[in-house]
């Protein structure tokens, strides 16, 4: 029997390692680190040439849905299917919740579990390993891939075979933690560990059925969140309540180390999980004293450097294994042998309550985006960009007026009772209170500058009255 191959897209993890580019709101698989594509393009287009490959599944959290239909539309994919957690709950449920709506009509595909933010860049050597894992995955194997590694990596969790087992998917013996230098390289040296890749193969039927047997209340709530789901634009709402209720647990402790049929297939693809800045140099492309730079960079007697620059020059002269990552709003110097110690600034970060932890200075909207360039005591100043033919929501606020000069394009304004247009270079005031909304009719992305007054300027002073987007 042939079975369907699904790919299932893990799209919601928020990769603070890679701070200040990748934050909550904007996480590393909408970057663009290595090319012009986002990680989640890349994963996404090396898929295409995968023999039988069916319409994707993204499994998304619901801050970060928009940006993940915009930048599947951007290639091309117009109607993919995005489930919604409403709260994180690990890749144990994410991954059942993907099973229980692929098995809906009764079909028993075969789900390739990927996540959205890995590089890989041997594509025959990928999709040769998928081919090979295949066979073992209908026939109820729960497959994983390990990656034959290349040095005593301590950022990777590892898997213990037994190399000299017949087959090209082996038995997997023991999942292992990150390791300590010592054991790393005694892994390296033994021959029978591979870095765990958190790339997976295996029937909806099965994952369910071992589900059943090692986690039957993650399940049960999995379940009835798909029951009771709703369709939202382009959009799966998962009912929040029941998901809620699911147990926090990764796929690797929920399922593979129980179950009895867990096996691994080997993949030597270039693969890397761009975990760290220090992995970002060593995917990316690099000079002739090995340094790797992206933005205006202008680098003087540099060696093994990561320069990493997004609104303005970036200069350095005389440094050695140093990673520099500039943002509008933060600047990030570090060794870069210390570049797993990002996480632990982050949560620094977000203990003093810093807004630099979680969100950019640009925050992109269903409509467009809007940079904050300048905040006051009591004003705020903001250039706002939206699309064509996109809609802003009808909304007003208790505590705040706004006057909006438009820089570029056509903007349609209702303001109160009120509905007119205005093009490049004139301004309107919405006064406090009134009832307001910004449309843009025109061909290309239009641009204004909104000032902001008021006692209160927080996001959370909109009242929506109607919204395209579903935000009302």
């Amino acid at each position: 029997m042939a079975f369907p191959l699904i790919p299932v897209i893990l799209c919601g993890g928020s990769g603070t390692r890679l701070w200040p580019l990748s934050r909550e709101t904007y996480p590393k698989q909408f970057l663009r680190l290595l090319g012009e594509e986002s990680l989640l393009q890349q994963t996404m287009q090396r898929l295409q040439k995968i023999e039988g490959m069916g319409s994707p599944l993204l499994i998304c959290n619901e801050s970060s849905r928009f940006v993940a239909a915009e930048q599947l539309r951007e290639i091309g994919i117009e109607h993919a299917r995005i489930l919604l957690e409403p709260v994180r709950r690990n890749t144990a449920p994410a991954i059942a919740v993907a099973a229980l709506h692929a098995r809906a009509d009764g079909d028993d595909p075969l789900l390739l579990v990927l996540p959205s933010d890995h590089v890989i860049k041997n594509h025959h050597a990928f999709q040769a390993a998928i081919h090979t894992a295949r066979q073992a995955a209908a026939q109820g194997d729960l497959v994983t891939f390990g990656i034959t590694p290349l040095a005593p990596e301590t950022g990777y969790g590892y898997l213990r075979v037994d190399a000299s087992s017949s087959g090209a998917a082996q038995p997997v013996l023991e999942f292992v933690e990150k390791p300590d230098r010592i054991h790393a390289e005694r892994y390296l040296a033994s021959g029978n560990y591979y870095w765990n890749s958190g790339m997976f193969l295996f029937r909806a039927s099965r994952y369910l059925e071992e589900l059943a047997r090692y986690q039957p209340e993650m399940l049960a709530a999995c379940r009835e969140a798909v029951t009771l789901a709703k369709n939202d634009l382009d959009f799966i709402r998962l009912d929040s309540q029941a998901y809620a209720t699911s147990p926090d647990n990764s796929i690797d402790y929920a399922v593979m180390e129980h179950t009895d049929r867990a096996c691994m297939v080997a993949m030597d693809a270039s693969w890397s999980d761009i975990g760290s800045w220090a992995s970002v140099w060593e995917a990316a492309d690099k000079d002739a004293e090995d340094n790797a730079a992206q933005g205006d960079v202008m680098l003087q007697d540099c060696v093994g450097c990561l320069v990493h620059g997004t609104s303005r020059l970036v200069a350095a002269v005389g440094l050695h294994n140093i990673v520099i990552v500039e943002t509008a709003d933060a600047l990030l110097i570090m060794d870069a042998d210390h570049a797993q110690d990002t996480k632990k600034l982050v949560e620094k970060l977000t203990k003093t309550k810093r807004s630099e932890a979680t969100q950019h200075r640009q925050i992109f909207r269903p409509w467009g985006s809007y940079d904050s360039i300048e905040n006051g005591k009591r004003f705020q100043v903001k250039r706002i960009t939206v699309k064509q033919g996109a809609k802003l929501s009808l909304q007003m606020h208790h505590h705040r007026a706004e006057h909006w000069v438009v820089v570029s394009g056509t903007a349609k304004i209702t303001n109160g009772e009120k509905e007119y247009l205005l093009t490049e270079n004139q301004s309107t005031y919405i006064p406090l209170g009134v009832v307001h909304s910004l449309e843009n009719p025109g061909k290309i992305p239009l641009e204004l500058i909104e000032i902001q007054s008021g006692g209160y300027l927080g996001e959370d002073d909109i009242v929506r009255l109607q919204d395209r987007y579903g935000r009302a």
